[in-house]
Formats: structure tokens, sequence, C-alpha cells
């Protein structure tokens, strides 16, 4: 029997919630420690192990059927998928994160227009810029490879970080 569906898994800090949404689903994912093709307990599924940030453009692309990654993801590559269902989960709970703007609480900005002129680190660098753009504002965005908010106020102005 063939495979008839190829996943997109998210590898990385949702990897270990993911096998276990599945478990609760039924189905069985094993993989070794640094393996990036886990072995399924069905032989119609299949599927690998890549990061969260880059799995919507891998599911427009057709190299996977579907995929696991938040909605933040897609929109910031652009990527034209379709929503099949909103799962709540992370990798200590399951509750819904939230991207949030953050500035010190010393500063002086107070609404997104005191941005203007400002330096945002975040790892949403084209949503970021977009939601700035929305509200007029023109500020320099750069990316963030992580522990973004150690960055405030030395580094950047202001964050867009996950909470």
């Amino acid at each position: 029997m063939s495979t008839l569906l190829n996943f997109g898994l998210p590898k990385g800090s949702l990897e270990e919630a993911t096998i276990d949404l599945f478990a609760k689903a039924g189905f069985r994912i094993s993989k070794g420690p640094r393996s990036y093709r886990p072995a399924w307990d069905d032989p119609e599924l299949d599927g690998r192990f890549v990061r969260a940030q880059e799995m919507s453009r891998y599911v427009e692309n057709g190299f996977f059927d579907c995929g696991l990654t938040g909605r933040d993801w897609v929109l910031e590559n652009g990527s034209e998928v379709v929503q099949v269902a909103d799962l709540v989960y992370s990798r200590s709970s399951n509750r819904i994160s939230k991207w949030v703007l953050a500035v010190p609480e010393d500063s002086d900005v107070q609404s997104v227009k005191d941005l203007e002129g400002k330096t945002v680190a975040t790892e949403l660098v084209n949503f970021t810029r977009g939601y700035l753009e929305e509200h007029g504002v023109n500020a320099e965005v750069e990316f963030s490879w992580g522990a973004t908010e150690v960055k405030v106020p030395e580094l950047v102005d202001a964050i867009v970080d996950l909470t």
C-alpha cells in the first residue's frame, strides 16, 4: 500500500507536543533523537520534521499534503494554504499563544504611532513591517534569532514576541 498522506511535522519546541497530539488521535509516531524521518504505525501516513517557520511554504509548494504550523508563520511567509483546523497546543500548555508588541515600562512609546523612527526586533519581520505600515509608521524592523526580550532598551526600542 502506498502513502496516502504526507505530513509536515514541526521540529523543535513543538515536536513532543505534536507526537502526543497524534498519540491522542490513535497514531503512534516514533523517531530517533536526531531523526527527521519518523516511523508511523500506519502505512498510509508518512512525513518528516521541519521547522514550523518553514512549514507553510512546503505545503504551498506541494512537498507536503498538509502540515502543522502556526497562523503566524503562514502570514509571515505569505503562503496561500487552506487552514483545516484550529489546534490549540504548545510545548508546555493547551493555551493560545499570542504575539505582542512590547516596550519597557518607562518607555515614552505609548502607542504604535510612537514607534515612528524607532527600531523593533522580531522573528516576524514581514508581518511586523506590514502591521506598522497599516498604521502609517515608518520604523526599522530587524530579525531576531531569539532571546528577543533582552534586547530592549539597549539594542532596540521595542519587540514583537510570542507569549
